[in-house]
């Protein structure tokens, strides 16, 4: 929440090499630097469709000015038709195909879950943050999304950091976790090391998984 300026950080976050966040920078002006990410309480246009959901996460990526969009000048109407047809793309990328016109309300919960990826996907984030993804699925759609998160790790190149309790998910799709246990870290490093850390058993997984 602090990288993405939902709470203020206290003056300056280094963040991604040479990029860095002043407490002053607007939300988009975040994505901007490319941080894309989602909530763990699903925030969609609930009145809006998907396609139009999936668009508004590009507004950081296009050209044409207000003037354009209120003359509906040629410019504009070429961005437009444009973003219609990435924002499809992305849609079907997710697993919506052709769900383009569907209300976001009227998707079901894991629908929803998939496209607040997708729209974060079309800000074209190098950094994506996903925040308990998976919170609320059931066991099938858990795994499908969890396929989804490598297929945009290695088809994409985007880094992913992954905020979940289910610890299936975790070390399924990571190369490096680190391990809180209320508000402390107890553990950290690839998978198979912290799968078998004496306080990570104990906090998450239980003693008999040891």
């Amino acid at each position: 929440s602090l990288l993405v300026a939902v709470v203020r950080p206290p003056g300056y976050v280094h963040l991604l090499r040479r990029v860095g966040i002043f407490r002053s920078a607007r939300p988009h002006e975040i994505i901007a630097l490319g941080i894309g990410r989602t909530f763990q309480n699903i925030r969609l246009f609930q009145n809006m469709t998907a396609l139009e959901n999936v668009i508004v996460g590009m507004h950081t990526r296009t050209r044409a000015g207000l003037l354009d969009a209120a003359l509906r000048l040629p410019r504009h109407m070429a961005e437009e038709k444009e973003s219609r047809e990435k924002a499809r793309g992305w849609l079907r990328y997710v697993g919506l195909r052709g769900r383009d016109d569907e209300l976001a309300r009227n998707l079901p919960y894991g629908d929803q879950r998939r496209l607040e990826i997708a729209r974060a996907l079309a800000s074209q984030p190098k950094l994506l943050l996903l925040d308990e993804p998976t919170a609320g699925m059931n066991p099938s759609e858990t795994t499908q999304m969890t396929g989804l998160f490598e297929q945009i790790r290695s088809e994409l190149g985007i880094t992913v950091l992954l905020i979940e309790h289910d610890m299936r998910v975790v070390m399924g799709v990571s190369d490096r976790v680190t391990v809180l246990d209320h508000g402390e870290k107890i553990a950290e490093g690839a998978p198979d090391v912290v799968r078998a850390d004496p306080r990570v058993i104990e906090a998450y997984l239980g003693k008999g998984a040891a």
